[in-house]
């Protein structure tokens, strides 16, 4: 699996010269508030201003997200902050940006560039679009079936049926989406997670047939509302 990976992430490399790769900073683990506290925090916030993310706070967002926590986890593999279906770890991370989307490299931690220009729009549903419009990150969700079916964990006949893989790739991502929710209330963001333009997302992103996009998630400061009776 890591060799398919890696295989994926040199050709993003080679394929799109005109962006750079980000090697992230290294991910601040100090704790910033309570777990509780977030969980009190959490909440869908729809309002978000075009204030861009600092590298840091995006780095620290992408690791809580998805990142890798261990190097030695379950079936020989490196573990995350996240939970998978026998540790398949089937779902990437893109980040969408203005200058164009990249692929998130936990093991690296880095963004690789898939294809420059904004693809933000198209990672929110056709009839959401005018809300959070100005967001300066947006996650898409893609699952790789393949590596789901081949995974190195337990060989159970539900990875081949896809009625089970889609249950198991749709919870997958709701781990992934919870972990980004409770990060973003404890660094004072407001995040979103929405359906997004599958179709046109995998075109762009020069998706093989056996990924799929699942759905998009707005990360941002929340845009500062007047209160009623200010001037």
């Amino acid at each position: 699996m890591r060799t398919r990976a890696a295989a994926l992430v040199r050709r993003r490399q080679d394929a799109f010269p005109d962006l750079e790769t980000v090697q992230l900073p290294r991910p601040r683990l100090e704790p910033s508030r309570s777990l509780l506290r977030a969980l009190r925090l959490r909440r869908t916030t729809r309002e978000i201003s075009a204030r861009k993310l600092p590298w840091q706070t995006l780095s620290d967002l992408l690791w809580a997200a998805w990142g890798v926590n261990r190097r030695r986890g379950p079936f020989g593999m490196s573990g995350r902050t996240a939970a998978s279906a026998s540790n398949s770890q089937e779902i990437d991370l893109y980040v969408a940006l203005e200058e164009g989307a990249y692929l998130y490299d936990p093991l690296q931690h880095r963004l690789v560039p898939v294809v420059a220009g904004d693809l933000r729009p198209l990672a929110i549903g056709p009839g959401q679009a005018s809300a959070g419009a100005e967001s300066p990150v947006r996650l898409i969700y893609v699952v790789d079936i393949d590596r789901l079916v081949h995974t190195s964990g337990f060989q159970e006949p539900g990875l081949h049926d896809p009625d089970v893989q889609r249950s198991y790739y749709y919870v997958d991502t709701g781990l992934i989406a919870a972990n980004v929710y409770l990060f973003a209330a404890s660094a004072g963001l407001a995040a979103w997670f929405h359906n997004c333009d599958r179709e046109r997302l995998a075109s762009r992103l020069g998706l093989r047939s056996d990924q799929r996009v699942l759905f998009g998630q707005t990360v941002g400061y929340p845009r500062r509302t007047r209160s009623r009776g200010s001037p």
